[in-house]
């Protein structure tokens, strides 16, 4: 798969937590990452985030793009796109640039539309 700057980007370039195994704790990562177990933290990467139908997040997701499948307590701060599919079902607050929802999916909580320089004050986190 070549990504839109022109590298070369490879399976073993996205972690992934599997259906059936649970984490809890702090996850950094540049690469991206696809969550189909359950997680309870904070997940911050650089990268595309993508959160099965099988997953449980409890916490925060703090991405550049992120599809999201799953259930979640907590909040997102996305910099770019967040994508609800239709069996999303999110209870937090989101702040992104853009939000793509699609029929189905449910969220309860507020939404806020972040401008060019919002997410790294709102998130915490330095995407540069």
């Amino acid at each position: 798969m070549a990504k839109s700057d022109g590298s070369e980007s490879s399976i073993n370039q996205v972690s992934r937590i599997s259906s059936g195994t649970k984490v809890k704790g702090e996850i950094n990562t540049d690469s991206d990452i696809r969550i189909d177990g359950e997680f309870e933290g904070k997940l911050v990467s650089k990268g595309r985030v993508v959160i099965g139908e099988t997953a449980v997040i409890t916490g925060d997701i703090v991405g550049t793009n992120v599809d999201f499948w799953g259930k979640m307590k907590g909040n997102f701060y996305v910099k770019d796109t967040l994508s609800l599919k239709s069996s999303a079902q999110v209870d937090g607050d989101m702040h992104t640039k853009r939000l793509q929802v699609e029929l189905n999916a449910r969220f309860n909580g507020s939404c806020h539309m972040i401008e060019d320089g919002e997410f790294e004050k709102l998130s915490g986190v330095s995407q540069a």
